[in-house]
């Protein structure tokens, strides 16, 4: 035990005095604690619990621990009872290292990656989600994740078709479909996407017009791109894969912004006025064919008046046949008074027969009704009444100044 051993009192061994003697204490001659012999009873020292910590592991590599004295005994260290093998802490050594070795192999794959498998340096598999072992030092296991979305955005000045500048801003959103491929294909494959869309986007860019980049080409152009930059990236087997690809802005340049302002502003009112002009152009167009629809009816109407009224004619034609054949004088007659009624009643004038077969008087009734009231400028307002009361007028104006006997006579009126 060591000299300054806790727990010993004033028992405490002397590190200059030899024989293992102790020093001599107060309490009448006994060493240490009177009620033990002389034997310590304190906490175990340190240097003690490594001896035999020693002695195990002397034991375990072939040898015999060391034997403490006792009480009649030399106070020296026992001898060792055999020889101790060399090999034993190599192999102890090893086994460790071998336990360590073996316990980093273990690794564990998340849900959303997938282990690529490099041993020696060459590709062997890879590993789904889950716990696997693989050697160390002759493995390295590379995680990828295949799950996360991605994003790459590509902003820059380009020239169109029509040899404009317009200014593109286009973003691209993808995933890791083949992790292999991902790892040993390509060099930086995500740096070979942001290029391989900067070369898409420029080619597509140079295919169209400036003002359908601006307006409604915007959807048509991210598509196009999109496409091309999917057979660009399975050409070089990135591993990777498109999802969608989106314009985000297109504008000309900031020097001949404010040009284009006007050119949009102009092109707004164009079409408001196409649209007017349309509205307009349908009403125009309901109310002609309104008309055109009116105008049929009416002809319609009119056909079918003609019709009837032809029809009527050619049967009363007919009755005039049949009666003019049983009795043609008389028809004669009838039909000449009917004709000469019809066209004398389309006159102004007044024919008056007196009677005497020979003279006729014709009375200018217009003048006459225009001499007798000078503020009315048409005749044609004369009634009946009047023609016939100014007719029996002149009548009695005639009968009374000749002198031979009254005789029937007829009268014509007309207007």
């Amino acid at each position: 035990m060591a000299w300054n051993e806790p727990g010993g009192g004033n028992n405490q061994q002397d590190p200059w005095g030899g024989g293992g003697g102790r020093r001599p204490s107060g309490n009448d001659g006994k060493n240490g604690d009177g009620n033990n012999g002389g034997k310590n009873q304190g906490p175990p020292d340190l240097d003690e619990a490594l001896k035999k910590f020693q002695d195990k592991i002397n034991r375990m590599l072939g040898g015999r621990g060391k034997r403490s004295s006792s009480g009649g005994g030399s106070g020296g260290d026992g001898s060792d009872g055999g020889k101790r093998n060399p090999f034993m802490l190599p192999i102890l050594v090893l086994i460790v290292a071998l336990v360590i070795w073996a316990g980093s192999g273990f690794h564990l794959i998340d849900q959303s990656e997938r282990g690529v498998v490099f041993r020696l340096g060459k590709y062997t598999d890879t590993l789904t989600p889950g716990l696997h072992w693989n050697p160390p030092i002759i493995d390295r296991v590379d995680n990828v994740n295949v799950t996360s979305i991605r994003s790459a955005t590509q902003t820059d000045s380009m020239l169109t078709s029509d040899e404009n500048i317009v200014h593109v801003s286009v973003s691209a959103q993808y995933v890791v479909s083949d992790s292999h491929a991902f790892l040993v294909n390509v060099n930086e494959p995500e740096m070979t996407l942001q290029n391989a869309m900067d070369s898409a986007l420029r080619q597509e860019v140079g295919n169209m017009h400036l003002q359908e980049i601006l307006t409604t080409g915007r959807d048509r152009l991210g598509q196009r791109v999109f496409e091309r930059l999917t057979a660009y990236m399975d050409a070089y087997g990135t591993g990777l894969r498109l999802q969608t690809v989106n314009v985000e802005s297109t504008a000309p340049p900031d020097q001949v912004q404010n040009a284009f302002d006007d050119v949009i502003r102009a092109r707004e009112e164009r079409q408001r006025s196409i649209n007017q002009a349309n509205a307009y152009s349908q009403a125009v167009v309901l109310e002609a064919k309104g008309q055109q629809r009116r105008l049929i009816e009416e002809a319609d109407g009119y056909k079918a008046a003609s019709v009837a009224d032809a029809t009527g004619q050619t049967n009363r034609f007919n009755s005039l046949l049949g009666e003019y054949q049983q009795a043609p004088d008389v028809t004669r007659e009838r039909l000449y008074l009917e004709t000469m009624s019809q066209v004398l009643s389309k006159t102004p004038k007044a024919l008056v027969d007196l009677g005497d077969g020979n003279g006729v008087t014709v009375l200018p009734l217009n003048q006459m009704q225009a001499g007798g009231n000078s503020s009315k400028s048409d005749s044609s307002s004369m009634n009946m009444q009047q023609l016939e009361q100014i007719s029996r007028q002149v009548v009695d104006h005639m009968n009374s100044g000749s002198q031979q006997p009254t005789r029937s006579s007829s009268l014509r009126e007309g207007r």
